[in-house]
């Protein structure tokens, strides 16, 4: 059994994607990163980084228990248990594993920033919209150029690579971009929104997430908490 902290966010619905797809049996603990829950005791000892979404699996590679955080750790560790979704072979396990890469340092970080500029921030400055609006754009432009060339961002099989990258695609109106505009990526998209695991996967505390509308949340998400020591 895998004992999953998570919420209904980009980095937590990457994981529970992965879990479907892995057909694993996991129990999920809300994290409501709203409420503060990610700087409790108990999650800081699985996740010193008081992120989502965290792992504990009963059954690690030596039969003892492990606990794992960060989501691309998380997905490399899931492929490797179950022998799915990255590729055996050398080349075409890097070829994921680069994209993967490319998701935790590029499109996670930046599409994070302009949703926070676009949406959350309490001024609107012109200058970080445009700047991580573009960002954002040349993103999607990168990954559709690589899709028009392949099916999948790691080449001909679906790996954790789209996985990861997926669910941070979700809301690509909140990011100031046009689908439309990147019709590779379109298709690749479309896709795997049809998956039976995937739309499991997004569901996943979906009815759990309120609006961020209170000054409280905005807090302990954008405020002093955030930056205490824990």
């Amino acid at each position: 059994m895998i004992d999953a902290y998570t919420w209904a966010t980009p980095n937590g619905h990457k994981i529970h994607i992965m879990l479907e797809e892995c057909g694993l049996a996991y129990k999920v603990h809300p994290i409501n990163i709203g409420a503060g829950d990610q700087f409790g005791e108990h999650f800081l000892k699985i996740s010193p980084n008081n992120k989502i979404p965290a792992i504990v699996d009963s059954d690690g590679p030596d039969g003892k228990p492990i606990s794992l955080f960060e989501s691309g750790a998380i997905l490399v560790y899931l492929a490797g248990k179950t022998g799915k979704f990255l590729p055996d072979d050398a080349r075409g396990k890097y070829e994921a594993l680069q994209w993967l890469m490319f998701q935790m340092g590029g499109v996670g970080p930046m599409l994070g920033q302009v949703h926070h500029f676009r949406i959350y921030a309490p001024e609107k400055i012109d200058y970080a919209i445009n700047r991580y609006t573009n960002e954002a754009k040349r993103l999607y432009g990168v990954i559709d150029t690589q899709l028009s060339k392949h099916p999948y961002l790691a080449g001909d099989s679906y790996t954790i690579a789209d996985i990861a990258t997926f669910p941070w695609l979700r809301n690509w109106k909140n990011q100031g971009v046009e689908l439309d505009e990147y019709p590779h990526l379109k298709r690749w998209f479309n896709e795997i929104a049809e998956r039976p695991a995937v739309k499991r996967g997004v569901e996943v505390l979906a009815s759990a997430r309120k609006a961020l509308q209170d000054d409280k949340a905005r807090e302990v998400l954008f405020g002093a908490t955030q930056y205490k020591r824990h």
